[in-house]
């Protein structure tokens, strides 16, 4: 079924046949087989792969191969139930994102700056400096997703500009509001680049020859490693995703509100930013111990 009707790839079916043998495997054990399977056994085996070091993605995984086999039994009337009904599958556990500190992020972008400050260099070396202080100003002042950062309009730098609409997931629209050091590094970068007559008729903010037209995610995360490693930065700390956790953190820990955090990041739902409650936590405990008058005594 799953190659005929749905035309699974070859791997696919594989990983379907690992799956349901090592289910077979471990019903072996109880007496039973998977036609006779109940949901006790479908739990007692999740509960082994934990047993056996799986995470809980994979045993999620695993889960979802039993369900569409269940569902293929059932729909051929050759089960009267599907016993991975009531089961739900294991939660992965969500991890802190990596961020940096503000005074990490200063050294960054303060070094970005200076190299961007030079003289004598050549024109090619000045706009590519420039680019990349200036998209750093930008990723730390907004917290945009490196995807939207890099696909940026050139109509996001127009005079007088306070506020940059960004076309995000979804293609959803949310206006950003911008720094003042963000919005004169785009100016300084598009004054360059007119100057320079490079890409005079690109779309785009930060160009390039590629297919896509304008530089790309990968490249940004290249160059801001190496900015990284010239200031004593760990480069495998450093990337543009880690950047927009500082953006998001650093407002937390300085007093945003989470709901805003959302609007500001782009995302749908609360429950995607509430990974960050781990900073509110700790900003609470401290206004507690600051504030509550029973904590300052025990000081």
């Amino acid at each position: 079924m799953l190659a005929v009707e749905r035309g699974a790839a070859l791997n696919t079916l594989e990983s379907y046949r690992r799956d349901l043998d090592d289910f077979s495997g471990f019903l072996a054990t109880l007496g039973t087989d998977a036609s006779k399977a109940t949901s006790d056994d479908i739990s007692a085996y999740l509960s082994d792969l934990a047993g056996r070091g799986f995470a809980a993605t994979t045993q999620a995984r695993r889960l979802s191969a039993l369900r569409q086999f269940y569902k293929f039994l059932y729909g051929e009337n050759m089960r009267g139930d599907d016993p991975t009904g009531p089961i739900a599958a294991p939660k992965a556990r969500k991890s802190l994102p990596g961020t940096l500190s503000e005074a990490e992020v200063d050294r960054l972008i303060e070094a970005a700056r200076f190299n961007a400050s030079l003289d004598g260099e050549s024109v090619a070396r000045q706009l590519r400096a420039h680019r990349l202080y200036t998209m750093l100003e930008l990723l730390y002042a907004t917290g945009l997703r490196v995807s939207e950062l890099v696909s940026l309009p050139i109509s996001a730098t127009r005079s007088g500009a306070d506020m940059i609409i960004v076309r995000g997931k979804g293609n959803k629209e949310r206006m950003v509001p911008l720094s003042d050091r963000a919005s004169a590094a785009m100016r300084d970068y598009t004054a360059l680049r007119a100057a320079a007559g490079s890409y005079s008729g690109s779309p785009w903010l930060f160009p390039s020859f590629g297919e896509t037209g304008h530089f790309t995610r990968q490249a940004f995360a290249r160059d801001l490693k190496a900015l990284a490693a010239g200031v004593g930065i760990q480069a495998k700390k450093v990337s543009p995703h880690v950047l927009r956790h500082a953006f998001a953190s650093h407002l937390l820990q300085n007093g945003a509100d989470l709901r805003i955090v959302q609007q500001l990041l782009g995302h749908a739902d609360i429950s995607t930013t509430q990974i960050y409650t781990h900073v509110l936590d700790e900003r609470l405990r401290k206004l507690v111990d600051e504030h509550h008058p029973l904590a300052r005594k025990r000081g």
